[in-house]
């Protein structure tokens, strides 16, 4: 019905925020663990305000990779336990679900692209991956946007279990580039 219509997208929405809030606690996590003293930062990508969490510099590199990584390892659960514990979630009425799987996905694709064309505020995760971790930052943005694309399969083709695993592959490898 016409009026159902507003309260999916209000609740797809409300899942967005809801990621986009998790994603930054995941840095506000290990923001605290190393107390990088946290802070927000206005920031502005090429003309659209917005604005950034940021700590302080000189951390060492190790903790510095956890911190820019914390909220894509955020975002790599999320979609995990959505597509393990429900893998034909796409079938289900779960507009709050279906809206933080979105962001998640969208909000790699988009970091990957910054990433790729090494644009963007400073502050910007994939940089400070790059930079702590002493890899390209394209690199970074293929390594965010892999998961991202094979968590997009899976949606869309459960039964897929090459993409599952692929896809855990890269999420782990990502984590293990804490010791690089």
């Amino acid at each position: 019905s016409p009026a159902a219509a507003p309260i999916g997208i209000s609740a797809l929405l409300t899942g967005g925020a809801i990621g986009l809030a998790t994603h930054e606690a995941g840095h506000l996590f290990f923001d605290a663990i190393f107390d990088a003293d946290a802070g927000v930062k206005k920031v502005n990508f090429h003309g659209i305000p917005f604005f950034a969490i940021t700590h302080e510099s000189g951390l060492p590199r190790h903790q510095e990779f956890v911190i820019s990584s914390a909220g894509f390892w955020v975002q790599h659960a999320e979609n995990e336990w959505l597509l393990s514990r429900r893998p034909r979630f796409r079938q289900e009425h779960a507009p709050v679900a279906k809206g933080v799987f979105t962001f998640n996905v969208l909000a790699s694709v988009a970091y990957s692209a910054a990433a790729f064309a090494r644009t963007g505020p400073v502050e910007r995760d994939t940089r400070g991956m790059a930079e702590s971790s002493r890899t390209d930052e394209r690199v970074i943005g293929a390594l965010i946007l892999a998961p991202a694309l094979l968590d997009a399969w899976r949606y869309f083709h459960p039964d897929a279990a090459w993409a599952a695993w692929a896809s855990r592959g890269v999420k782990i490898g990502l984590v293990v580039m804490v010791v690089r």
